[in-house]
C-alpha cells in the first residue's frame, strides 16, 4: 500500500467512526423496532408470556373491529379537516405578512411561537377555551344571544373540529415560515411586468404567486398528510379519544391496545395497515404531483 494509499485511508476511516455512532443509533432505536414491530404484528404477545405465530388472525380480527372502523374513519376525518384549512391559513399568513406592514417581524414572531410552544400547555389552553360552561368562546356565543351553545370537547359531534382547530392553530406558524421562504424566491421583476400590464392584485396572485408557490404547497400538503395520519399527542391530552370514541384515532387506538390492553400483536398490526395506508396516500400525492405542480 503506497503513502496515499494509507493516508485515503486513515481519511475514510476518520470519516465512518464519525458516522458510526448516529448508524448504531439508527439500528437499535429505529431499524430494528420496525423490523420487531412487523414481525409481531403476526403473533400473539402480551408482553410477559411466550410469543404465539398466529399467522393473519390479527388482521382477520381487525376486520371485525368496530373501534379500529371508527378510528381509521376519525383518522381520514381529521385529515381532511386539517390539511385544507392549515394550507390555507399558512399561505393566507405567510402572502401577508410577506407584504411591507408595520411590525410584520414581530407577527411573524407571534404566529410561529404556537408551534415552538409545549403541545400539553396548548391543549390545556385550548380545553380552557374551549370548556362548555366556563370558557370564553360559549361566554361569547350566550352574550350574542346563541342557544343551545355547543359542548366542544365534551360532545361527540364538536370534538373533533375542537381538535382539528387546535391543531390548525398549532401548525400554521411552521408552514407559514416554509411559505415566506418559497415567496422570497419569486422573482420581482414578474410583479413589475405584471403591474406594467395593469394586473390587479388577485390577478398577480393567482397567476404569479399560486404557481409559482406550488412546490412548496406540495411539499406542505405531503408533510401534513403524513403528520395528521399519525397524530396522537394531542387527542392524548385533549380529549382522551372521547367523548365516547368520537376523536379515537388510528395510533390512539394502537396505544390502547399495547399499553392499556397489553395486546403488543393486535397493535403491532394496525401498525402495519396504518403504515401502508400512509405510504399508498403518499404514493398518489407522488403521482398527481405531475399535474399540478410547476418547476420554473
Amino acid at each position: 500500500m503506497t503513502i496515499k494509499q494509507k493516508k485515503e485511508l486513515r481519511s475514510n476511516l476518520v470519516g465512518y467512526s464519525f458516522l458510526l455512532p448516529n448508524f448504531i443509533g439508527f439500528l437499535i432505536f429505529t431499524f430494528f423496532p420496525i423490523i420487531f414491530s412487523l414481525l409481531l404484528g403476526f403473533t400473539s404477545w402480551d408482553g410477559v408470556n411466550e410469543i404465539k405465530f398466529v399467522g393473519l388472525n390479527n388482521f382477520i380480527h381487525m376486520a371485525k373491529d368496530e373501534t379500529f372502523r371508527i378510528s381509521t374513519f376519525n383518522t381520514v376525518y381529521y385529515t381532511l379537516g386539517t390539511v385544507p384549512l392549515t394550507l390555507v391559513c399558512s399561505l393566507g399568513l405567510a402572502v401577508l405578512l410577506n407584504s411591507k406592514i408595520r411590525g410584520r417581524n414581530i407577527f411573524r414572531t407571534i404566529f410561529f411561537f404556537p408551534y415552538v410552544a409545549s403541545l400539553v400547555a396548548v391543549a390545556v389552553v385550548w380545553n380552557m377555551i374551549f370548556h362548555p360552561t366556563m370558557g370564553p368562546i360559549n361566554s361569547i356565543l350566550s352574550k350574542i344571544g346563541i342557544e343551545n351553545l355547543p359542548g366542544w370537547t365534551a360532545s361527540t359531534k364538536w370534538a373533533m373540529p375542537t381538535v382539528i382547530l387546535a391543531s390548525i392553530w398549532k401548525g400554521m406558524g411552521y408552514y407559514m415560515i416554509i411559505y415566506l421562504a418559497a415567496l422570497q424566491g419569486i422573482p420581482k421583476y414578474l410583479y413589475e411586468v405584471a403591474e406594467l400590464d395593469g394586473a390587479s392584485k388577485w390577478k398577480q396572485f393567482w397567476h404569479i404567486t399560486r404557481p409559482m408557490l406550488t412546490p412548496a404547497t406540495f411539499f406542505v400538503s405531503m408533510m401534513l398528510t403524513i403528520s395528521c395520519f399519525k397524530v396522537f399527542d394531542l387527542i392524548f391530552v385533549m380529549t382522551n379519544g372521547g367523548p365516547g370514541r368520537a376523536t379515537n384515532v388510528l395510533v390512539y387506538h394502537i396505544y390502547n391496545q399495547a399499553f392499556i390492553h397489553f395486546k403488543y400483536g393486535y397493535s403491532s398490526a394496525i401498525a402495519l395497515v396504518l403504515f401502508a395506508i400512509v405510504l399508498i396516500v403518499t404514493l398518489i400525492q407522488f403521482r398527481m404531483e405531475k399535474k399540478w405542480v410547476s418547476y420554473m
